[in-house]
C-alpha cells in the first residue's frame, strides 16, 4: 500500500517521504483494519516528526492521529467511523489500524474531511471547556489561536456553552476565519495588545476562562487578564515556549491554572470520551458546530499539510484526502 514514512527525525516537509510498498498492517484480536478516506492533519503530527512529542513510535514510522475511514473486515464491515489510528501505523496511508473500543461512528452530517477532524480538537475542546473549566454560560472566553485546529474548536463549543468568546489571532485572514467561526470579538495579536483588549471588552473585568493552546507570551498575557476566580485552561504550547507560571501571582489574583492532556481519558475514563462523542454529533446534527476544513489536499501533498500547520500558516484544519 501507499503510506507516508518518517525514516529520520527532522522537519515535515524534509523527512516524511512517500513510500509505494509498504506492507499492509494486520489487525490483532480487539483492532479494525480501516481504509482511510480522510485524515485531518494536527500539530502532534509535526512534533512527532521532529521527535518533541511525547509518544515517540520507532522508525520508521507513518504520521497522522487523526482520521476517518471504512471498517475492511469482520461485523463492523463497511461502517463509516472516526479516531485516532494504531501507532506507528498512522493516518496518512491507505490502511491503518484502530483499536476497535476508540473506533468511533462518523456523524453523518459531515463529509469524510470534516469528520476526520471532529475527534481530537473538538474532545479536547469539550473536555477542556467542560469537564476543567467548568464554562458557564454568559461568561467570557477568550480563545488563543482561534483559527487553528482546536482553536476553533473552542470557539464553537464556547458559542453553544453560551459564552461570549473573544479570539485571538495573527493576521487578516484568521481574523475572518474566527468570525466566521462565530466569535464575539476578533483580535489581531500583530496589531493589537489582546490584554488592554480584553479588559476594555469586559470593563476591566477580564476573561472567565482561558483557552490557551500556544504559551509563551499568550499565557503571560492571560494571567494580566483574568477575572476574579477565573480558569486558565493550559492545552499545548504551540509557540514553542513554556511558561514558568507564578504561583504567588494565581494566589493573589484568585485564579485557577488547569492542564489538560485529553488522551488520558481514553484511559482513565473512557465512557466519557464516548459521552462527548455523542454530544458532538448531535451538536453536528444540529449545525451548532462543523471542523473549519480550509483545505482539502490530495495524498501526495501530505507532507506539505503538515509542514504548513507546523510553520503556523494554515488556517483552519488541513485534511489530507485518500
Amino acid at each position: 500500500m501507499k503510506a507516508w514514512q518518517v525514516g529520520a527525525l527532522g522537519e515535515p516537509g524534509e523527512v516524511m517521504r512517500l513510500q509505494q510498498d509498504v506492507p499492509q498492517p494486520e489487525p490483532a484480536a480487539g483492532q479494525l483494519l480501516v481504509k482511510v478516506r480522510a485524515a485531518a492533519v494536527n500539530f502532534p503530527d509535526a512534533l512527532m516528526c521532529r521527535g518533541h512529542y511525547q509518544v515517540r513510535p520507532p522508525l520508521p514510522f507513518t504520521p497522522g492521529v487523526e482520521l476517518c475511514g471504512e471498517v475492511v473486515t469482520g461485523e463492523r464491515a463497511g461502517e463509516r467511523v472516526i479516531g485516532t489510528p494504531l501507532l506507528p501505523a498512522g493516518a496518512f496511508a491507505e490502511y491503518a489500524l484502530m483499536d476497535a473500543g476508540g473506533a468511533f461512528p462518523a456523524p453523518a452530517a459531515l463529509d469524510d474531511a470534516e469528520a476526520a477532524a471532529l475527534h481530537i480538537g473538538y474532545q479536547t475542546a469539550w473536555f477542556g471547556l467542560h469537564r476543567r473549566a467548568g464554562l458557564r454560560a454568559g461568561e467570557t472566553l477568550l480563545v488563543h489561536a482561534a483559527a487553528g485546529g482546536v482553536g476553533s474548536a473552542a470557539v464553537q463549543l464556547g458559542k453553544a456553552a453560551g459564552a461570549t468568546v473573544i479570539g485571538v489571532v495573527g493576521g487578516a485572514e484568521k481574523v475572518a476565519a474566527a468570525r466566521e467561526l462565530g466569535a464575539d470579538l476578533v483580535i489581531d495579536r500583530r496589531t493589537e495588545d489582546f490584554v488592554a483588549v480584553v479588559k476594555e471588552a469586559t470593563g476591566g473585568r477580564g476573561a472567565d476562562v482561558v483557552f490557551d493552546p500556544v504559551g509563551g507570551d499568550a499565557y503571560t498575557g492571560s494571567t494580566k487578564c483574568i477575572a476574579f476566580e477565573g480558569r486558565i485552561l493550559v492545552v499545548g504550547f504551540a509557540s514553542g515556549g513554556i511558561p514558568s507560571p507564578g504561583l504567588n501571582h494565581a494566589l493573589v489574583k484568585n485564579y485557577s491554572i488547569l492542564g489538560l492532556h485529553w488522551g488520558l481519558y481514553n484511559t482513565h475514563d473512557p465512557q466519557a470520551v464516548r459521552a462527548a462523542h455523542a454530544e458532538l454529533t448531535e451538536l453536528a446534527a444540529k449545525g451548532v458546530v462543523r471542523p473549519l476544513v480550509s483545505e482539502r489536499l490530495p495524498f501526495e501533498r501530505a507532507a506539505e499539510g503538515v509542514q504548513r500547520v507546523a510553520d503556523g500558516t494554515s488556517t483552519g484544519r488541513i485534511a489530507i484526502l485518500v
